[in-house]
């Protein structure tokens, strides 16, 4: 099993926050809180030590007491390059074995990510492990922001942003990949717009 202490989380906020109006959707105040303490406050107990990715008020964000990294992106990439540019910044800071990263608008992650991530890995021999949910409708959802990855795999991700990649799902599925079912597909609810930041307080 890897040990908690090996994993190393890492918290995304580095987005334009288009969708809410270009606000920094890490800072917006969940219950009074940005929405970042909440995703560290789940996040720190299950790994070793947290990192978070940003690309603007870089004070803001250290003043949640972990280190800030920016987005490592190839110099001919445009600003806010993505969440995989983001994870490239993590593993190029990654002093652990793993890193597991989250966004940082999913303030209910489940308390369990790390430890069934792992387990995940562990018995399918798998390199990366990310969570499935299944939605009211049956639909089945991927939720490949949250991803359970080998250090060493910075080197890949390095040359698929080099050569114009964007897309997590496409760069995870060229590693042996678990994919571990989560029952509870509001854990996992990402908060994109205004709205959908009140309407999950309301709840």
């Amino acid at each position: 099993m890897i040990p908690r202490d090996d994993i190393t989380g890492l918290i995304l906020a580095g987005g334009r926050g288009s969708r809410m109006g270009g606000t920094d959707k890490g800072l917006q105040p969940f219950r009074g809180v940005p929405m970042t303490a909440h995703t560290l406050a789940r996040l720190a107990p299950q790994v070793g030590g947290v990192l978070i990715s940003a690309n603007r008020n870089l004070a803001a964000y250290a003043s949640f007491g972990v280190p800030v990294v920016t987005d490592a992106a190839p110099d001919s990439a445009p600003e806010f390059a993505g969440p995989l540019a983001g994870m490239l910044a993590g593993l190029r800071q990654c002093r652990t074995g793993w890193l597991l990263t989250s966004p940082c608008d999913s303030p209910c992650l489940p308390a369990d990510l790390a430890a069934r991530l792992a387990a995940a890995i562990e018995t399918q021999g798998a390199d990366m492990a990310i969570p499935v949910t299944v939605d009211a409708a049956g639909r089945r959802q991927t939720q490949q922001v949250f991803c359970l990855m080998p250090a060493t795999a910075r080197d890949s991700l390095a040359a698929y942003l080099a050569g114009g990649g964007r897309r997590i799902e496409t760069w995870a599925a060229s590693h042996r990949l678990a994919e571990v079912l989560f029952e509870d597909a509001g854990a996992f609810a990402n908060i994109n717009t205004l709205d959908e930041l009140r309407a999950l307080e309301a709840r």
